[in-house]
């Protein structure tokens, strides 16, 4: 089930369990509950979600931490680095809750395409596999980008605003558009109206509501109100 390209190390079982829970409650329950219909997932969920223990680095020293594959079956890696003892939401956010939401919006768009009118947005700022050089993603804002990765292509781009946008508070995406400055901000505005417009009349998804779901439930993990403890 890996990919053969990359030297990669088995999930340990009991984060894997872990893990299952934390996705179940911030991912798929939160669709559920967004949708009000159980059957959105049945019908667009991959029936496979794969977990690799370690990261999958590039040649050029990059971390992969997830990726989709035709909607069939979505990887996470990196899950030997959970700590079901000490359970650091800012981690979760970064590795694999951001991913899940970034790989799951693909799987939307190669079933119902967005507006090409996205692609032209910006498209003379994609740089492909180099998109690592432009450092942090301050310096994407200030071209138009939610993050670094975004400016890699339009269809990372694309998800990139969705993950970004329902796993980070208002407050969070407000100082990313008072930091991107005029023409950045103008650009983000430009691409995420499409983006917002996309879900609500594709699939019926208000990405507000989603986004206080979504963050409630990371609260839910954070605070300890979910049961992550081991199937014996």
């Amino acid at each position: 089930e890996s990919d053969m390209t990359h030297v990669l190390a088995p999930a340990d079982y009991k984060k894997s369990v872990v893990l299952a829970k934390i996705i179940k409650h911030v991912w798929l329950e939160a669709y559920d509950e967004a949708t009000g219909n159980p059957d959105f997932l049945r019908q667009y969920i991959p029936k496979t979600i794969h977990f690799i223990g370690s990261p999958a680095y590039e040649d050029n020293g990059t971390m992969v931490l997830g990726t989709a594959e035709g909607g069939m079956k979505i990887t996470l890696c990196n899950v030997n680095d959970i700590n079901p003892d000490k359970i650091d939401i800012n981690l979760l956010n970064e590795y694999y809750f951001q991913t899940m939401h970034h790989e799951f919006a693909h799987i939307l768009h190669q079933t119902k395409n967005y507006d090409p009118a996205f692609d032209r947005i910006t498209e003379n700022a994609y740089i492909g596999s180099d998109w690592y050089m432009v450092g942090a993603n301050r310096n994407a804002w200030q071209q138009g980008f939610v993050t670094s990765y975004a400016m890699s292509e339009s269809r990372e781009d694309f998800v990139e605003n969705i993950a970004v946008y329902v796993t980070n508070t208002e407050d969070y995406w407000n100082n990313m558009l008072q930091n991107a400055g005029e023409s950045g901000r103008a650009l983000i505005k430009q691409k995420f109206e499409i983006v917002y417009s996309y879900m609500e009349q594709t699939w019926g998804i208000n990405l507000d509501e989603l986004r206080d779901i979504v963050l409630r439930r990371q609260d839910d993990i954070a605070n300890g109100n979910v049961d992550l403890s081991i199937i014996e």
